[in-house]
């Protein structure tokens, strides 16, 4: 609110006006952005990059104590990253400078763990200096991570720790330029090296980091830094880490109570009506399954489809999206994550071509005061500063295009002009179809960016209802257009006794390949189930049959078919229960332990025949809110279901914020048998859950 009338009071001095006239304008209403959030919000789409000693060490969170001399990429370029970056439309990059290792990418005067004892340059190297020039070099912005976490430092947990904390704070928000974001990951406080204490140490969150002293320091030495994260934040996790809002989404949260904890991170995803803070939400995710980089993912890469459907779900619902680009061994953006970065911008570009609104006949049934300056006019002049507004009592209206002729359109684009603060509740959109209107979408939450996917229709009119708003309407932008059919990828489903299904949306043919090769309409024709026993890479392709458009290629790796598996014993648990974790269906999962027994918990399984293998993959409970998920494992192979040889243990690490598929990788070996052990739950349960355990074979 304070920007708005210093704003008014400089025109006003500028360009006396009476107080009359100073009332036609709308009232600011509720919790209001700042300048500095509404800049932040603007951005939209920014890069994340997560590049450290995990890297060199196949780890998704390092245990601190890593040896610095393991950090060495061998073709370190950070302006590929910028260009990568750049070419895609993205604002900004935010480095994670710090993870929970205690690893610093910049020569920091106030520990040795980090680059200056690495070989990396010698030890002579600064990669927060060279990404800052970069990013100053093709028009990018630089946000830093600083994990307050440290799974390294002795002094962890102590009131010394937190000097350290901050002193590297003010390293980075003073040597390298203006800093946009400061990130502060909510991961705080668990088992780490601790200078070799190897024990679990824990804080409150809120209370140890003393954050309001934090940020004060943050605010005097950054004052255009936004602050993200724990504590008193300027912009809150979207609550996954999928990328995704929710349909109802307000820029406003109840920050009180969520400081006194009484707000769970579900919450996060459509924020608090509410809310006595203007705190927006910034959707994170990472390209692949994981945020570090691992080889075994560079076939994982998130599919066009998934893509797609995260833009519409973050910028399309009013939050920002930040996107992990995990930086290989190299020390570049890997080419499997740059070319699924352009297929994305290639798509986004060709949805928003051409807009369809700006040439129509436009009006309203209210307009603020039947004043030219919140004319209906406003929502299509390209403007971002002037809008359609209606009078103080009016808190419903409607909004009227007509088109020349009959057009076809299947995208609409609304904005609030949010300086004045977020007011509408509910809305729906109407199109006059052969002189009929018509009902094509009922929403509730607009904010600074909403947009609507619709079925594609053709349209004399199109009309937007405000049906319920805190105050009166004020809309700086209506855009509609009509974006090229998208073919989605075929669904492709492999059961235990190696039955193959497709699914694809109705008018589509899915064709497809077993030899690894890309199909096209002269591959085998999917006509229905089909067996496949061996391991293969099945290929699949959806054409849509009207328009002739093919989706993106659907890969599925299959080991060698599951029907010969047998679950051999089970710690505790019913035993013909434990078959779904090997029933080739992720929805289905098993539960074992319990408060009667207690972890660990182990289950044994005979795979049939002795196999190559160097891997096995942990996929978690997919359905339900309580996952039980599993922290800590060990997995052992077998020969004979005699002798025993312990192949891999260890932390899922980061699993309660992405319970995906969990991947290890072990040196090739022959087994027959294999055995999980679930150590420890997330959240020290005593009940975990498997929906499917597989093995990597070697081919």
């Amino acid at each position: 609110m304070k920007n708005i009338f210093l704003l008014l009071s400089f025109l006003c001095f500028m360009n006396p006006i009476s107080s009359q006239e100073l009332a036609k304008f709308p009232k600011p209403f509720g919790p209001l952005p700042t300048q500095k959030q509404v800049d932040w919000q603007e951005m939209e789409f920014y890069a994340f990059v997560h590049f450290s000693l995990n890297t060199f060490t196949n780890k998704e969170w390092g245990y601190g104590d890593e040896s610095p001399q393991l950090f060495n990429p061998t073709n370190l370029d950070v302006r590929q990253w910028a260009r990568v970056v750049k070419a895609a439309g993205m604002k900004g990059i935010i480095l994670v400078a710090k993870h929970h290792d205690g690893f610093c990418l910049w020569p920091s005067a106030y520990t040795e763990r980090s680059v200056k004892n690495s070989p990396w340059k010698k030890g002579k190297g600064d990669l927060v200096k060279e990404l800052a020039t970069a990013c100053k070099e093709y028009g990018l912005k630089l946000g830093l991570y600083l994990s307050p976490w440290d799974r390294s430092r002795a002094d962890y947990g102590k009131p010394e720790y937190v000097t350290y904390f901050r002193n590297q704070l003010k390293e980075l928000l003073t040597n390298y330029g203006d800093v946009f974001e400061m990130w502060f990951d909510g991961a705080n406080g668990g088992d780490g090296y601790y200078g070799g204490a190897n024990e679990t140490r824990k804080i409150n969150t809120l209370e140890y980091y003393n954050w309001d002293e934090t940020y004060k320091l943050i605010y005097k030495t950054a004052p255009k830094t936004l602050v993200w994260g724990v504590g008193p934040s300027e912009a809150r996790w979207i609550g996954n880490e999928e990328g995704r809002a929710g349909k109802t989404n307000w820029s406003l949260l109840r920050q009180k109570d969520e400081l006194a904890g009484k707000v769970h991170y579900t919450e996060f995803m459509s924020g608090h009506e509410d809310g006595e803070k203007w705190v927006p939400g910034e959707a994170d995710v990472s390209i692949r399954p994981g945020w570090f980089y691992h080889a075994v993912e560079d076939d994982k890469v998130r599919p066009l489809d998934e893509m797609v459907d995260i833009y519409y779900e973050s910028i399309g619902r009013n939050a920002t999206l930040l996107l992990n680009l995990p930086v290989d061994k190299r020390g570049l953006v890997h080419e499997n994550d740059e070319a699924r970065l352009k297929e994305l911008v290639s798509t986004i570009k060709e949805d928003f071509k051409t807009e369809l609104l700006a040439d129509s006949k436009i009006t309203a049934d209210n307009v603020r005061g039947n004043s030219v300056e919140f004319a209906t006019k406003n929502v299509a002049d390209g403007n971002k500063n002037t809008y359609w507004a209606t009078d103080d009592n009016v808190k419903s209206a409607s909004i009227v295009f007509e088109f020349s002729k009959p057009t076809a359109l299947n995208r609409i684009l609304l904005q609030e002009y949010i300086p004045l603060g977020q007011r509408i509740r509910a809305f729906n959109v109407e199109a006059k179809v052969d002189g009929t209107w018509k009902t094509v979408a009922s929403e509730t939450t607009i904010g600074y960016k909403r947009i609507l996917r619709i079925d594609r229709i053709t349209a004399s009119a199109l009309r937007i209802n405000i049906t319920d708003s805190k105050a009166s309407v004020v809309i700086s932008n209506i855009q509609a257009y009509n974006a090229p059919t998208f073919v989605r990828m075929p669904e492709v489903q492999r059961d235990k006794n190696g039955n193959v299904t497709m699914k694809s949306e109705e008018g589509n043919t899915v064709y497809y390949t077993t030899d690894g090769s890309n199909p096209t309409k002269k591959s085998t024709l999917y006509k229905g189930e089909f067996q496949y026993k061996k391991a293969v890479v099945i290929k699949a392709v959806a054409i849509h049959a009207d328009e002739n458009i093919s989706s993106a290629v659907k890969t599925s790796k299959y080991g060698a078919s599951k029907e010969n598996w047998k679950i051999v014993t089970v710690s505790s648990g019913d035993l013909n229960s434990a078959n779904r974790i090997i029933d080739g269906n992720p929805n289905t999962d098993w539960s074992f332990g319990g408060d009667s027994n207690k972890l660990p918990q182990e289950i044994t399984i005979d795979m049939g025949s002795i196999l190559n293998i160097n891997g096995f993959t942990y996929v978690p409970q997919q359905v339900g809110n309580n996952l039980n998920l599993i922290s800590n494992y060990e997995f052992y192979t077998s020969v004979d279901n005699a002798k025993w040889i312990l192949k891999s243990e260890g932390e899922f690490s980061n699993i309660k914020n992405n319970p995906i598929e969990q991947i290890k990788t072990f040196k090739k070996d022959k087994a027959r048998y294999i055995r999980f052990v679930a150590k420890s739950a997330v959240g020290k349960g005593a009940t975990v859950s498997i929906a499917e355990i597989n093995v990597i074979e070697t081919l």
